[in-house]
């Protein structure tokens, strides 16, 4: 009789990790008696959430690393390639709504586990696509959108109904390390297990079986905190390669390796520095965190401009200007997944996590890779010079994105404060909805209407 609208009917039995009774009486910080789950379970959920979101950037990149194979394989240019890519992002933006409406009405772990499944099962199955049939890694890439949707909408909502204000900041950017981390790992062994199996299908074989222990993770130590309630009970929050000479291929494994290497160093280094930074800021100004990722972005464009341009000189220094240019690129991603959960209620952070992905990936991703592929319509001629001259045109569009991100960034520290003050301020009012069952169905009816 006390089903509330922000719990979650799907498998109950575990979606509250304690009884109230129970949680309150045990030591510990207000956060863990709010949330129903130890400080130390809380620790070792947010270290699984960490180690899937690495898995889930490590299979975006796989497909980086090992992308002159595929073209290689079925015989396509670079503007079927960067398909790969845009129907993958697409379809993670379109289902992305779906699971933040689900996550924020039912049991958010076994969405994830179903997720997780599909997506390791689905990725598995592309590693197998038949050399005649393109179309087929296109619709399982595009398949893996809907593991990975069910996943990134969700998991920042649980680090933020398990702690607050500084602690939350802390572990959002210990969650967020793992993108910069996955990517270059992904870059890294798509590459190098494609060159020692003598076979870029086996690259797409180690994140399903990573995957099946993700989901065993999740079903067996994962629980779900209450949501919303660390704010009310605690304080407030704040060619193959078989085929190439030896020299080439070397060459190549070699500048993947330290490509990757940098990903991996630069987006810890830029998530670690924008944290610290915005945290000194704060103390003083209250828009320190629009203010820190609207710098990152602005001074990152300058570097990726220079990166681009000395690509065809200096190997050195395009290293520097890239190692540059990705830390101060990575300054925001956890300062942006905190503002999100700090200007949202509770209940409806999952959709707010889904929606902000279908606009930044509408916006970014999910057509820029095409975009960049398209690139073959600027060369005058189909030498080597040219196919690096027009993608390298085409990269130079970058900087002015990382402009025009910086200038909308300067644009929210104008509402971040009010907008957080509203947030942090909003009581549910007396006569809201709850949710009552009917014949296995919810409908909402006013508390007024209840007869108790």
């Amino acid at each position: 009789g006390k089903h509330s609208s922000d719990s979650a009917p799907l498998f109950s039995s575990d979606s509250e990790a304690e009884a109230p009774e129970e949680a309150a009486g045990r030591r510990g910080g207000s956060e863990e008696a709010a949330s129903g789950v130890s400080g130390v379970r809380a620790r070792l959920i947010v270290c699984i959430l960490c180690y899937i979101n690495l898995l889930n950037y490590m299979d975006r990149f796989t497909v980086a690393g090992v992308l002159p194979d595929i073209e290689n394989y079925f015989q396509i240019d670079d503007g079927k390639s960067g398909l790969l890519q845009t129907v993958f992002i697409c379809s993670y933006m379109v289902l992305a709504p779906v699971f933040g409406y689900l996550g924020d009405r039912y049991n958010r772990k076994y969405i994830m586990c179903g997720g997780i499944a599909f997506w390791s099962v689905v990725t598995l199955a592309s590693s197998f696509t038949p050399q005649q049939h393109f179309w087929a890694l296109l619709l399982t890439r595009g398949l893996v959108g809907v593991g990975e949707a069910s996943y990134s909408t969700i998991a920042p909502t649980i680090i933020a109904d398990l702690y607050v204000k500084e602690k939350r900041t802390s572990m959002l950017s210990v969650f967020y390390f793992a993108i910069p981390v996955g990517s270059g790992l992904g870059y890294i062994v798509g590459s190098q297990v494609s060159a020692v199996a003598q076979d870029w299908h086996w690259a797409l074989r180690v994140t399903p079986a990573l995957g099946l222990i993700a989901v065993l993770l999740l079903l067996f130590v994962v629980r779900e905190p209450k949501r919303g309630a660390v704010e009310r009970g605690g304080s407030s929050p704040s060619p193959s390669a078989a085929s190439r000479p030896a020299a080439i291929l070397t060459r190549f494994l070699l500048r993947s390796l330290i490509f990757g290497i940098i990903t991996v160093i630069t987006g810890v280094l830029g998530v670690f520095s924008g944290v610290q930074v915005s945290r000194h800021l704060r103390r003083k100004t209250p828009r320190a965190d629009p203010y820190v990722c609207a710098a990152g972005l602005l001074l990152s464009a300058p570097f990726l401009y220079l990166a681009i341009v000395f690509a065809q000189g200096s190997t050195a220094a395009t290293y520097v200007f890239i190692f540059l240019g990705e830390t101060f690129l990575s300054m925001n991603w956890a300062i942006v997944a905190d503002i999100l959960l700090y200007v949202v209620v509770p209940t409806r952070r999952s959709t707010a996590e889904a929606l902000q992905i279908v606009v930044s990936h509408l916006l970014g991703d999910a057509g820029s890779p095409y975009m960049i592929g398209l690139s073959d319509s600027l060369r005058r001629s189909d030498s080597f010079l040219w196919r690096f001259r027009s993608l390298q045109l085409s990269l130079l569009l970058c900087s002015f994105v990382a402009v025009v991100g910086g200038a909308f960034f300067l644009a929210t520290a104008l509402f971040v404060e009010s907008d957080r003050t509203r947030a942090e301020s909003h009581v549910p009012a007396a006569d809201e909805p709850i949710v009552v069952p009917k014949s296995g169905r919810s409908t909402r009816v006013p508390v007024s209407s209840v007869l108790i």
